[in-house]
């Protein structure tokens, strides 16, 4: 089983908001929301119609997110596309 080979790349971020920021400033809606583990963006989840969290990896190239939902913790490397535990 392949690993992340990213993990080097998480930092003790904080979330820049509540929600998700692109979805905020648009006054848009979410279904599901993720973190960035490299700088704190919060983006909306790829069920979410503008996947703002995906979109945040093709921009900015940060490889790993975590889920931004209460009692969830999983990650996930876009880079290497498998699931983890960022704990």
């Amino acid at each position: 089983m392949k690993g992340c080979t990213h993990t080097n790349q998480i930092r003790d971020v904080q979330p820049h908001t509540r929600g998700c920021e692109e979805c905020l400033k648009m006054g848009d809606t979410w279904v599901h929301l993720r973190l960035c583990l490299t700088c704190g963006h919060v983006g909306c989840c790829d069920s979410s119609k503008n996947k703002h969290a995906t979109k945040h990896f093709h921009s900015s190239k940060h490889p790993i997110m975590k889920s931004f939902e209460p009692g969830e913790d999983w990650g996930w490397c876009y880079i290497d596309e498998v699931e983890l535990d960022p704990a």
